[in-house]
């Protein structure tokens, strides 16, 4: 069974950073691309981050480029988003997931998500 699990979420102050961790388990994931999505209440879920398979190629969200920062580990079934800069408009519950293209595509497996809330 595939079990995808965040965690590093909380409650941070704007400009200051936090470093979100996502575990996967259940198969091989060195094949997949993966990524980082969001959830702002009253909102849909968007994409905020992805990573190529092999680790090598990222893509962001124009609102967070220059700012987070994805990256797999080495057994590449753990990936993670360093967030810094954290603006208010970055509170949202953080989901991780198993994606179809690392630039964007559909969330196939799903994690169930941990909160960050930005103070302004």
């Amino acid at each position: 069974q595939v079990q995808l699990v965040e965690s590093g979420g909380g409650l941070v102050q704007a400009g200051g950073s936090l470093r979100l961790s996502c575990a996967a388990s259940g198969r091989t994931f060195s094949n997949f691309a993966m990524g980082w999505f969001r959830q702002a209440p009253g909102k849909e879920r968007t994409f905020v981050a992805g990573i190529s398979p092999a680790g090598f190629t990222t893509y962001y969200a124009d609102s967070v480029k220059g700012r987070f920062t994805i990256s797999r580990g080495n057994a590449r079934n753990t990936v993670y988003l360093q967030m810094n800069s954290l603006e208010p408009a970055d509170t949202a519950d953080y989901f991780c997931a198993v994606m179809t293209d690392f630039r964007g595509g559909k969330g196939v497996y799903w994690g169930q998500g941990t909160q960050v809330t930005v103070s302004s």
